[in-house]
């Protein structure tokens, strides 16, 4: 491509990074000219351009519910941090329960619940996750306006960025490093306190007691979020996230996204008093001040069309209303708009719109298997072995018994002192191990002996229930129905 075409290029299509028809390259294919593009769009950092708006104001909500992120992990709840996965000994402590692997299922449908939820999403309002919730997004925001607030505005920043390397350049940029590097170590153990007891890593950190695992988590989770977030910023969301490719098979003509009213805003041009005598120009609403482009933290240009580097955040929206309400002019030449509502067709209720259908339906049954899993999640459970060498054993006393190995997992945040009691025929008698300490997360085991009357026995099978109840806290127990086996009746 020859430097008068990528000028073209770039001039026109800057930070798009998609190909439009309207531009025609001669002697060059597909592929050259993406790369072209791309070449030409990595070029520099977006910096971009902060206003105050509604959107803008979305945005800092989204992002403050991040402290829910640094703050749950202090929650302590009987003693113990309240929200701990300790993989170690494959726990996961939510508060006062104890999910352990073989509920790990319920945790499955809560991933599965919030995966489906993104995708819904996206199919109604587009990237909304990317916009307002996307950690990548929050982080890279929230350094951002660091930048913004220790040196400036885009065109201070862009000074310093075009400055050689030396000390003036340092000066600018130590203080924001170190800013960054701050929040970066902060998030880095935050994270790794969610599955190690987070006052403890604080302790430890003071007297270098940290382990070799811990210390490369966080060092590397540091090192990340300080690359990714500080340097990296829209790249990741425009070449690396992959989430930005898939959205293409989430939404369709009805996606309600921030869209450039082409009909009302073309042919754009500045505004200017006409000389005498000459006939004003005939313009749309769009006065090409490309502020929705100064404010796009992806650098691209909504009046293009869409475009995957879009991460729908409405910031355009905010600068372009604050524009029309200065030149008197109706907002929403930029709005959330979907291209059926521009092309002058009834969007279908959501209710009606097939892959809403089938998103939402994979979600209920999610959440409903969730709710189910949660509701039904005992502190408490039980497993019986029934002896098979022999079956039963004949008294002399008239008694006939059966021998069972229990074993009862303690789910509860606290020591269970386990009791073993069962019910069966008239003249049941249970010999069991004496009350079975057990430690949270933990697993005990107990030799059951049950015995029957022979002349009690209606079958040669009757069934019977084992019951396990925490001496400690009564209101926790558990049933399980078994069997007891007999010689064959006559």
């Amino acid at each position: 491509m020859s430097e008068q075409e990528k000028k073209t290029v770039y001039n026109r299509d800057a930070g798009t990074g998609s190909l439009l028809e309207e531009f025609e390259i001669s002697n060059k294919n597909l592929e050259s000219i993406g790369v072209e593009l791309l070449e030409v769009h990595t070029q520099g950092t977006v910096h971009a351009k902060r206003i105050p708006g509604r959107f803008r104001t979305l945005k800092w909500l989204g992002a403050s519910l991040y402290l829910i992120f640094f703050l749950a992990v202090y929650f302590r709840w009987d003693g113990h941090q309240a929200i701990l996965f300790d993989l170690p000994n494959r726990q996961f402590h939510i508060f006062g329960l104890t999910i352990l692997p073989q509920d790990i299922w319920v945790l499955a449908m809560i991933l599965l619940f919030f995966a489906l939820a993104l995708a819904a999403v996206t199919a109604v309002a587009g990237r909304l996750w990317c916009g307002y919730l996307c950690f990548h997004t929050v982080w890279t925001d929230v350094f951002t306006y660091i930048e913004d607030k220790l040196v400036g505005g885009p065109n201070k920043l862009k000074k310093v960025d075009e400055m050689p390397m030396g000390w003036a350049k340092i000066k600018q940029k130590l203080p924001i490093w170190l800013f960054w590097l701050s929040i970066s170590f902060l998030t880095a153990i935050t994270f790794v306190g969610y599955f190690d007891d987070i006052l403890s890593l604080w302790a430890r950190l003071f007297t270098f007691d940290w382990t070799a695992t811990e210390t490369t988590a966080i060092l590397s989770l540091t090192v990340a979020t300080f690359f990714f977030a500080g340097f990296l910023r829209e790249q990741v969301c425009i070449g690396f996230c992959p989430y930005a490719r898939i959205q293409g098979a989430m939404i369709d003509i009805e996606t309600i996204v921030p869209t450039y009213d082409r009909d009302r805003g073309e042919p754009r041009g500045r505004m200017r008093r006409p000389k005498p005598g000459e006939e004003p120009p005939k313009l749309g609403d769009c006065i090409d001040c490309n502020l929705c482009v100064a404010v796009c933290p992806t650098g691209v240009d909504i009046r293009k069309g869409q475009q995957f580097g879009c991460i729908t955040c409405g910031l355009c929206i905010d600068a372009c209303d604050s524009v029309m309400e200065k030149i008197k002019k109706p907002k929403g030449l930029i709005r959330y708009a979907s291209l059926a509502e521009l092309g002058g067709k009834k969007p279908h209720p959501l209710w009606k719109r097939p892959r809403v259908i089938v998103y939402t339906s994979i979600m209920t049954l999610a959440a409903a298997a969730m709710l189910y899993g949660l509701s039904t999640m005992s502190p408490i459970d039980v497993k019986v072995l029934h002896e098979r060498a022999p079956l039963y054993v004949q008294l002399s006393t008239g008694h006939i018994q059966n021998k069972y190995i229990v074993k009862i997992v303690n789910k509860y945040s606290q020591p269970m002192q386990a009791h073993i009691d069962v019910k069966g025929p008239k003249g049941t008698i249970a010999i069991a191990d004496q009350d079975i300490s057990i430690l949270p997360g933990n697993v005990g085991s107990s030799t059951l002996l049950v015995r029957v009357p022979k002349k009690n026995m209606t079958d040669s099978e009757v069934p019977i229930k084992i019951i396990v109840q925490d001496k400690l806290h009564p209101q926790i127990k558990a049933e399980y129905e078994s069997v007891f086996i007999g010689p064959r009746m006559r």
